[in-house]
């Protein structure tokens, strides 16, 4: 299929790395697609926050897993630090959130060395920051070491109104379901591409999302369901596409569903580049 993206960052001059970094972070749209502020790496932005929208809940109203992955990406290893590369993400979702509108992001950062990083973070409302939504934490490697010279991004995030009228982020970020039920993105681009060129974890974590909500709205008829657990892990970056995103409901006698989900990147012998595991509980109507 090919690879869109403008290039990986760690084959650059000194002189080209930050330019190739303004230009990938402002053609991502992982984070601001959602409206995520990023401090230190974006210009003027003094707190990691997001809206809480339409788009990213669930059917009953209930927030869902992908957007806390772009909200809080764990470890909190920024790029002006290294080329860093998230290897585990674990979301705990201890409130749906219901009447929340705005989310924060309250990181602790507990071990940052040579090649991994280690971080946990308490997402809150951000109106009342007492009240904890979810809990995550999460490793991750640094691909290498990056030149001085950093300057924050003109990286303005969508201000969209809030709406029921919002499209699926499934559908935003190219996620197709194949005629076996398998959901696909079909190449890199730099929409979704990281600045080393790999397929960002924003699209990787809506699809496994977005595969297991499928498996479990044809196993039990329905997609009023609240997920509670969500682990992602990160296996092998992912240049080639089609990236295919399939998932299997474990116990459909429940009471509380487990799913595992699996993304390959079937034009590099299909080799799994993503895994992840969630838990969903029924919302009673």
């Amino acid at each position: 299929m090919g690879n869109e993206a403008y290039g990986d960052i760690r084959v650059l001059t000194p002189e080209e790395h930050w330019k190739h970094f303004e230009l990938s972070w402002r053609a991502l749209k992982s984070y601001t697609y959602l409206g995520k502020t990023t401090p230190f790496l974006d210009i003027g932005v003094e707190s990691e926050a997001m809206p809480l929208r339409h788009d990213m809940r669930n059917s009953t109203g209930g927030l869902t897993a992908g957007p806390l992955c772009i909200l809080a990406p764990e470890p909190y290893w920024r790029d002006d630090e290294c080329v860093p590369a998230p290897v585990t993400m674990t979301y705990d979702i201890l409130d749906p959130a219901y009447d929340v509108t705005r989310l924060e992001a309250v990181r602790d950062v507990i071990s940052v060395g040579r090649t991994m990083g280690y971080s946990r973070t308490r997402i809150v409302d951000a109106d009342n920051p007492e009240r904890v939504i979810a809990i995550s934490t999460g490793s991750g490697a640094s691909l290498g070491d990056v030149p001085p010279g950093f300057y924050p991004v003109d990286n303005p995030v969508n201000d969209v109104a809030d709406s029921p009228a919002l499209p699926p982020l499934r559908d935003v970020f190219g996620v197709v379901q194949r005629p076996d039920g398998a959901l696909e993105i079909e190449k890199v681009t730099p929409m979704i591409a990281s600045p080393h060129s790999a397929l960002h974890q924003g699209p990787i974590n809506f699809a496994l999302e977005a595969a297991a909500m499928d498996e479990l709205e044809r196993v039990l008829g329905t997609t009023d369901l609240q997920i509670d657990h969500y682990t992602v892990m990160f296996v092998k970056p992912g240049y080639h596409g089609p990236f295919v995103s399939t998932a299997t409901l474990v116990n459909p006698r429940g009471p509380r569903y487990g799913v595992e989900m699996t993304m390959r990147d079937e034009g590099h012998s299909n080799r799994i580049i993503a895994t992840a595991s969630a838990s969903f509980h029924r919302v009673a109507p």
